[in-house]
């Protein structure tokens, strides 16, 4: 179709480079040639394509837009400010500086507009698949013909760097098979990273490897071409049952002089004569910094208006739906605002001492029973459902002809199943988790730090969490990954002893966690504890119980997860040498910091020796304990009971080390 561009376009094209150019040299950081290149397509997005509201950006029924060359955020701050959103000339001036809301790299719930924190490449890319696939799960279960009230798209604009990245892959290749027609990648070929050309490195053809993935590709000669270029974002806008890459092909720095298509125009200021030629060049004043020609912003404003309009059509549709479809509409209203159903919990199992269960089959009956009272879990593992017992029996997959299903097959990619769980997060109406071995959260940290960054709503279940795992050996006994994982700020660790603390967990990260959460559970079976009935909530909620008390004790044996049953059986012993221990129960350092100083000198007494007992490295337990038994070297392949005898993990070696720590061995 024909597109009418005329010079207030253009104006506002170039007054994004300039802002670039300016915001960055005075912060004297940052990266100033990919905004610079790509300032046409920011514009033609915002003010023709992207379906958006300045006034409201938290609108459900916007398109999502993902810079994941998060590197090129002065590109989406300029034209979030072009276009309405509440940031001011002078946030534009502070870039990069402390406090600003025009970070480095964006970060979501610092500016208005900016849909996820990006930054680390790749990462923008998978959460947009994310953000695809709620999309997708939600039109299915709420639209009706005729009466859209979730249709939008996700795009995303993508750098050569993202698509070398392992984890861009493996979310492209899911979206291929799910067939995510309403996501659009917009890929910027410029060709050139830090270190010079891209044919140091990468020479693959892009296109080709993305149609071999079940996309649909488009191609812009070059950005500069508006009418190019809007044709193929018009045709992307046209979904065909896949998923869509624009190659657009830009040069970096476009426009400054003895900088275009340089290396060095990716990181660092263009200086203030590259500057001033390059706005020369586009016949802009040289000397004017942090100029917007007051023809673009009442162009901007009436982006804002139109954008305000498809708003308020959007609600009118929605007064309409709820009208015909009350429940629905009642239903959908609840999930976007983030609240769970009435009596939710209410179906939580509880299991009495004697039984003998597994914390990851105690989870899989806690997720079975909660999957029937909030229908926003959505979730599954990578290529591990059976073993970590998150398949949510009885429900439907999520698929390409099946997108209203609930369980999720990420395929064995751990790092894309994080960062789409991220994506579907933010999204919002649909309440994530995922699922792996234990040793494998190596593979999703980047997703898992960037979720606690964000402080993002998702459940992470890892299981087959100690040397128990036995026979496969080391590479498969996790001894060093729950330390790690207690290492991310925000994130939110919890080894239950139990079922019951195992249900209790996952009714805390549900109802009261405000950001993710981390659930390590075992592969062997774990004797139920007595008191854990009545005291799991209390475990969880405050990071420690007391499980087995003494009127004066001599010493306390502080223990998680399959290590509080040894420690209960080395307090019996113990006792029949006359000393007399205190058993807690810790399931989460995190929530014990949060509990405060009164409730952390009620669990652990000040002047009373504390030894700690968990099945992994010690780094980390002398904040609270005196001595520790852990393994603080890799395991080895034998039965899971014998590995645990051969390290000392034995009701007879712990008791011994509590004499040692006593001064009574």
């Amino acid at each position: 179709m024909a597109h009418r561009f005329d010079e207030v376009d253009r104006l506002a094209i170039d007054t994004i480079r300039t802002l670039a150019m300016d915001a960055v040299q005075k912060a004297n950081s940052g990266h100033p040639g990919t905004p610079v290149a790509l300032a046409p397509v920011a514009w033609l997005l915002y003010s023709r394509f992207l379906r958006h509201d300045p006034a409201d950006p938290s609108w459900p029924g916007r398109d999502r837009f993902v810079l994941s060359c998060g590197h090129a955020s002065m590109l989406l701050y300029a034209v979030l400010h072009l276009t309405g959103y509440d940031l001011s000339l002078d946030d534009l001036k502070a870039f990069r500086q402390w406090g600003s809301r025009t970070p480095g790299h964006p970060e979501f719930g610092e500016t208005p507009g900016v849909e996820i924190t990006t930054g680390p490449l790749g990462s923008g890319c998978a959460a947009s698949v994310g953000m695809a696939m709620a999309e997708a799960h939600l039109a299915a279960r709420f639209d009706r013909e005729g009466e859209e009230i979730v249709a939008h798209r996700t795009w995303a604009l993508v750098s050569d760097g993202d698509l070398m990245e392992g984890v861009a892959h493996e979310a492209a290749s899911l979206a291929g098979h799910l067939g995510l027609e309403r996501l659009v990648w917009i890929w910027d070929d410029n060709r050139i990273t830090i270190e010079g050309s891209t044919d140091l490195a990468f020479t693959e053809d892009v296109p080709a490897r993305f149609r071999a993935l079940g996309w649909r590709t488009l191609e812009v000669a070059d950005v500069n071409d508006l009418d190019a270029l809007a044709d193929v974002l018009e045709a992307a806008s046209a979904p065909d049952g896949r998923p869509t890459l624009v190659r657009v092909r830009s040069h970096i720095a476009w426009g400054v002089p003895g900088k275009q298509d340089t290396a060095a125009a990716h990181g660092a200021p263009l200086g203030e004569e590259a500057i001033r030629a390059a706005k020369r060049a586009l016949g802009w004043p040289e000397d004017a910094t942090f100029r917007v020609p007051e023809a673009v912003l009442e162009r901007g404003r009436k982006v804002a208006s139109r954008g305000a309009a498809r708003h308020g059509a959007w609600r009118q549709a929605l007064a309409e739906y709820r009208e015909a479809h009350p429940e629905l509409a009642a239903e959908w209203e609840r999930r976007m605002a983030g609240r769970l159903p009435e009596g939710w919990d209410t179906a939580l199992p509880r299991w009495e001492p004697g039984e003998t269960l597994a914390t990851r089959a105690a989870s899989g009956k806690a997720l079975t029973a909660l999957g029937g009272r909030v229908p926003e879990l959505v979730g599954g593992s990578a290529d591990l459902g059976p073993s970590c017992k998150t398949t949510l029996p009885g429900e439907a997959d999520l698929e390409r002809g099946t997108p209203e299903g609930r369980v999720v097959h990420f395929g064995i990619r751990e790092n894309a199943m994080g960062m789409i769980m991220n994506g579907m997060a933010l999204h919002g109406g649909v309440r994530p988790f995922g699922s792996t071995f234990l040793v494998f959260s190596d593979y999703a940290r980047p997703a898992i730090r960037l979720a606690a960054l964000m402080r993002l709503p998702v459940v992470w279940v890892f299981t087959h969490d100690s040397i128990a795992v036995g026979e496969d050996g080391p590479t498969h006994q996790p001894v060093e990954h729950v330390a790690a994982l207690r290492a991310i700020p925000e994130l939110t660790v919890i080894r239950p002893a139990d079922a019951n603390e195992t249900a209790a967990a996952w009714a805390w990260a549900l109802e009261s966690a405000e950001g993710p959460v981390a659930l390590i559970l075992s592969r062997q079976g774990l004797p139920v504890l007595p008191g854990t009935a009545g005291r799991a909530r209390e475990a969880v909620e405050r990071g420690a119980a007391v499980l087995r008390d003494v009127d004066r004790p001599d010493l306390v044996l502080l223990a998680t997860g399959s290590e509080v049953a040894l420690a209960m059986e080395a307090a019996e012993a113990l006792a029949g040498d006359g000393i007399a221990a205190r058993v807690v129960s810790m399931p989460s350092w995190e929530r014990f910091e949060a509990a405060g100083a009164a409730h952390r000198e009620t669990v652990l007494p000040p002047g009373v020796p504390v030894l700690a007992v968990e099945a992994g490295v010690t780094q980390g337990w002398g904040r609270y304990a005196d001595d520790a038994v852990g393994i603080d070297r890799f395991g080895a392949s034998a039965p899971g009971p014998v590995v645990y005898e051969r390290m000392g993990f034995t009701a007879a070696a712990v008791a011994a080390r509590a004499r040692r720590l006593l001064g009574r061995d």
